[in-house]
């Protein structure tokens, strides 16, 4: 029964890098077309994002916009902004950087 569920885990985890190699294949991150890309949680990685702001609900908000605008978040709470230059180039209005 060890053996089986050893052989189903490593399985998936074969499975998810190889979904992440072809991601990174097609250029996850990068400003240009991302409608070919599987949508990504954007929920769960701005909670991980806004974690410590100050004020959540307004980061959280911010960054599901440019979640779904951009299909990626740069991990950690703050900076790691070259992982996904979408995120980090996207403005308001006032030419401020809209992306916590």
């Amino acid at each position: 029964m060890a053996i089986h569920k050893l052989l189903i885990a490593s399985l998936l985890i074969s499975v998810l890098l190889l979904q992440l190699a072809e991601a990174d294949q097609m250029g996850v991150g990068n400003a240009g077309d991302n409608s070919k890309l599987p949508k990504m949680g954007c929920g769960g990685a701005c909670v991980a994002r806004c974690q410590l702001s100050s004020r959540p609900r307004l980061c959280q908000r911010a960054c599901g916009t440019c979640c779904a605008r951009c299909n990626c978040v740069p991990p950690g709470t703050s900076s790691n902004l070259d992982v996904c230059p979408c995120y980090a180039n996207m403005t308001t209005r006032d030419n401020k950087h809209k992306c916590p």
